[in-house]
């Protein structure tokens, strides 16, 4: 059992079933299928979703920040992690039907007073909150990982955590993610380690010399 509420495991269920038919379609789509790539679930996958639930439950944050909710499937983690500690998720999407989607399933697992719901341009939705964020998802479309990290960056609490995912795969999003992981680097206070689990995540501390608990 992944997760404490007790209707989300059903809802995980149906998520992972969608995935596996948006798969064959794929397959049968082929290169077709870029077009119309908004209707697939494009899910982190079991793995990552277990590792973002254990890292919310041992990091304890205040405030998470989802950055692209799509169809929900790794807020459902998110949230049952955060409803166990007392934490907010704070998901931003700017695809309205996507987060519809989401909220009727959050809804459905019980877990919708763990998240905030927010629909818009991620960028003016950072830019509207003071923050602090204490752990952040970052999955969105790959060239607004580096504008989106340096609207975030400024806001991150002490130690926060910072999750990136499709560090490796797909292929064709690695320009974006290099740059986006030499602005990572070049911040003396962050430190990072790429995890070949899933599509490949990157996760990253906020540290400061005069921390001694890391």
């Amino acid at each position: 059992m992944i997760f404490a509420a007790p209707a989300a495991q059903s809802v995980f269920a149906r998520y992972e079933a969608r995935a596996e038919a948006d798969r064959v379609r794929m397959r049968e789509l082929g290169s077709a299928g870029m077009a119309v790539r908004d209707e697939f679930l494009l899910p982190v996958g079991l793995d990552v979703g277990r590792l973002l639930h254990a890292l919310v439950l041992a990091r304890k944050p205040r405030r998470v920040l989802e950055l692209g909710t799509s169809y929900g499937y790794s807020t459902l983690f998110l949230a049952d992690a955060a409803a166990q500690v007392g934490a907010t998720v704070v998901t931003m999407e700017l695809a309205d039907y996507k987060q519809l989607h989401a909220r009727e399933q959050l809804t459905e697992a019980g877990l919708t007073e763990a998240v905030d719901f927010r629909c818009g341009d991620a960028l003016e939705l950072l830019a509207a909150d003071p923050g602090p964020w204490d752990f952040v998802l970052l999955d969105i479309w790959k060239d607004l990982y580096l504008p989106c990290f340096e609207a975030f960056y400024p806001k991150l609490s002490e130690e926060a955590l910072v999750a990136s995912d499709n560090m490796i795969e797909p292929e064709f999003d690695r320009p974006s993610v290099r740059l986006y992981r030499e602005a990572v680097r070049s911040k003396a206070d962050l430190q990072t380690v790429l995890l070949p689990v899933g599509s490949g995540i990157e996760l990253t501390a906020r540290w400061s010399a005069g921390n001694s608990k890391l």
